[in-house]
């Protein structure tokens, strides 16, 4: 009996590990993607191995059984809600910014700036898509600032602005795909979704955010919150029980928020008119509404252009709707800190 049960044991530990390491030699050359995989696997191969070791059985329960005694983990989730309390400095024409001293209700927060060097290891071997407006492609063009030098920057920023294009680029020295895709419509970003989810590969991120374009032009705000509610049933096919059934990954997936609009300083008498105050509410409720963003059950964690913008300030835009690279940069360290805190990592 007890042979039989080596024996068994020896069978479990061949199945699971030997394509279980195989699978982790390929997950290895993505960071973000490996640290998921190791979480599964591991849970994987305790559940397995954990009836022919009794010890371990009771370990493992008491390792899934929540403790109030134990000490919290690395940058809680509770964080994601406080990522967007910055400050902008100089007050008087900011260009850097700062996270204001934050503790969660289950621990210190520690949110970092990531250097060149620490961003191209967090997002090494990863692919990113940007699908949105020009908000998107400013967030797009912070993301270039980390990743290249300025020799390489002055080479790509051409191309990045080519008027209602789309972008891409393979940074090799991080082994970072980068895919802009022009989407002003949230029908646009729906259809990206859809391809997507017909595709042979998620993306690692996802990055995605519209609202001027429809603001401006359709300016009907119980249209934009239906667009909305498709552009979260597309996000949701993307998630489980779909993706694991191709054995992949879901993407992280982060939206942008619609910009703080300073109305007197919008450039033409129709977006004076269509994107007031009243409006831009009436907008935001919508995206609220729509159950797009995680704290209503969808799929998107917020990236807060509106608050970040709004911080800033009337110094920070020229033309009441398009803001200083700094914002931008902001939006970018929050995303990153969030992959972060998802991941449980340390930089």
């Amino acid at each position: 009996m007890f042979a039989a049960a080596q024996l068994g044991a020896l069978a479990a530990c061949i199945v699971l590990f030997v394509p279980m390491g195989m699978a982790g030699w390929h997950l290895s050359r993505n960071k973000m993607l490996f640290f998921s995989g190791a979480l599964f696997i591991t849970l994987a191969v305790g559940v397995h191995i954990a009836p022919y070791f009794p010890a371990a059985s009771q370990f493992l329960i008491s390792t899934l059984t929540p403790s109030f005694s134990s000490s919290p983990p690395f940058r809680p989730s509770s964080c994601l809600s406080s990522m967007h309390d910055v400050s902008f400095l100089p007050a008087d024409a900011p260009s850097s910014f700062d996270w204001l001293p934050i503790r969660s209700r289950s621990g210190d927060c520690g949110f970092q700036k990531l250097s060149r060097s620490d961003a191209g290891e967090l997002l090494n071997g990863s692919w990113i898509l940007v699908a949105g407006d020009s908000q998107a492609r400013l967030f797009v063009l912070s993301l270039l600032r980390l990743l290249l030098d300025r020799s390489a920057m002055e080479a790509v920023e051409g191309d990045l602005f080519r008027r209602h294009s789309d972008y891409q680029i393979m940074i090799s020295e991080h082994g970072v795909k980068l895919d802009f895709v022009w989407s002003p419509f949230e029908s646009n970003i729906t259809s990206v979704l859809q391809k997507l989810r017909g595709g042979p590969r998620l993306p690692e991120v996802l990055v995605a955010g519209s609202g001027l374009w429809h603001m401006l032009h359709v300016n009907n705000a119980s249209d934009y919150g239906e667009n909305m509610a498709s552009v979260r049933r597309s996000a949701a096919s993307m998630v489980s029980p779909f993706s694991s059934e191709l054995a992949m990954q879901p993407p992280h997936m982060f939206w942008l928020g619609l910009p703080t609009l300073l109305n007197s300083m919008l450039n033409t008498e129709e977006k004076k008119e269509k994107m007031s105050k009243t409006v831009w509410d009436a907008y935001e409720q919508e995206v609220d509404g729509s159950g797009v963003l995680r704290p209503s059950g969808g799929s998107f964690v917020l990236l807060d252009i509106g608050s970040l913008s709004r911080s800033c300030g009337l110094q920070c835009t020229t033309d009441g709707m398009h803001y200083e690279g700094v914002v931008y940069e902001a939006a970018l360290q929050v995303m990153l800190n969030a992959l972060l805190i998802e991941s449980q990592q340390q930089i």
